[in-house]
């Protein structure tokens, strides 16, 4: 796919060996790991930006299930990034999010440490409760998807953002979102009028925030995009994110169809094993009544029964039944 010839604002700007500054080889990967999220259409740019930042230090507010933290973790791992990345959660749940248990925390911390175990820390509880344990300026890549009101997201922001390094990015994830009390957006609005910034409207939206004074180049070329640029952005991410919610749904597909084949085989099981054990037990009366003394006696007459018209053979069944009587006795 030619990134320039399907998105026409996508200009021939050299920046190293890339020709358009906003999309790179990175920008088609696809995450191994896909769960259930409302992050699933922001992995192409997930990519993008870990090979344009190349962050040292990541930190997420509001983990989850983990597919973006660990989509993070997955570019860094192919891009061969030393990157250290902290998810930071209390794995309950809250209003906007749904409550859940604690299997959640658990297949998250799971895939941490069969994957990346020395990579991924997991803070387990409130986000002012880990603040401090990072210097000052030692975050270069910060994403913030806690709680989504407007108190909420600027207390996150005002108290991790001396956390945040001077040529940084915070991520704002949901500012798309206007109803069931979600607010991201109204502070996106007063932020964009004060820091360099770039705005995705596809995937519930997803701001991406320069607060530094340094601005590496690759996203300075972002943030300066001219409004047909910025469409032929948008226009190109959101594809690719479509994409990936494509495979999703079609692995949902895949696991339903396995699921369904499954039962049918575990009911077919059960129906066999039903089935010998019936013809186990007729084969034995079919033995036991081929060794009775009756049987032997009456086979020649049974032999006869089955030459005759079916009238004439009801009479002779009769007549039969009346001469075991009288043998039994």
């Amino acid at each position: 796919m030619n990134a320039r010839a399907d998105y026409p604002g996508l200009q021939e700007v050299v920046i190293g060996d890339d020709l358009t500054p906003w999309v790179s080889a990175e920008s088609y990967w696809h995450p191994r790991r896909i769960v259930l999220s409302a992050w699933l259409e922001h992995a192409p740019f997930a990519f993008w930006i870990t090979n344009a930042l190349k962050p040292s230090t990541f930190v997420e507010l509001g983990t989850h299930n983990g597919f973006s933290f660990y989509t993070f973790c997955e570019a860094a791992r192919r891009l061969r990034l030393p990157l250290r990345a902290y998810a930071l959660d209390t794995w309950q749940g809250d209003d906007h999010a749904g409550f859940y248990g604690e299997e959640i925390f658990a297949d998250v911390d799971a895939v941490r440490a069969e994957q990346y175990p020395d990579m991924a820390v997991l803070l387990r509880g409130y986000f002012e409760e880990s603040v401090d344990k990072f210097d000052d300026g030692s975050v270069d890549l910060l994403h913030i998807d806690g709680r989504h009101g407007y108190e909420d997201v600027k207390e996150d922001f005002e108290s991790w953002l001396p956390k945040v390094a001077d040529h940084g990015i915070v991520l704002f994830h949901d500012i798309a979102e206007h109803e069931n009390g979600f607010a991201v957006w109204q502070l996106w609005d007063e932020l964009t009028a004060t820091y360099p910034s770039f705005t995705f409207h596809h995937g519930h939206g997803l701001g991406v925030l320069s607060v530094g004074t340094v601005i590496p180049e690759p996203l300075r070329a972002l943030f300066d995009a001219t409004d047909e640029e910025a469409d032929a952005i948008r226009a190109f991410y959101s594809d690719q994110g479509q994409i990936i919610t494509e495979r999703y749904l079609k692995y949902l597909e895949i696991a339903n169809l396995r699921a369904e084949i499954d039962a049918l085989n575990a009911k077919s099981a059960e129906l066999e094993t039903r089935l010998d054990a019936t013809v186990q037990h007729v084969n034995a009366q079919l033995g036991e009544m081929a060794g009775s003394y009756s049987w032997r006696l009456t086979s020649p007459l049974r032999r006869v029964v089955a030459r005759v018209p079916a009238p004439a053979r009801r009479t002779l069944r009769a007549g039969a039944r009346r001469v075991l009587r009288v043998f039994r006795r």
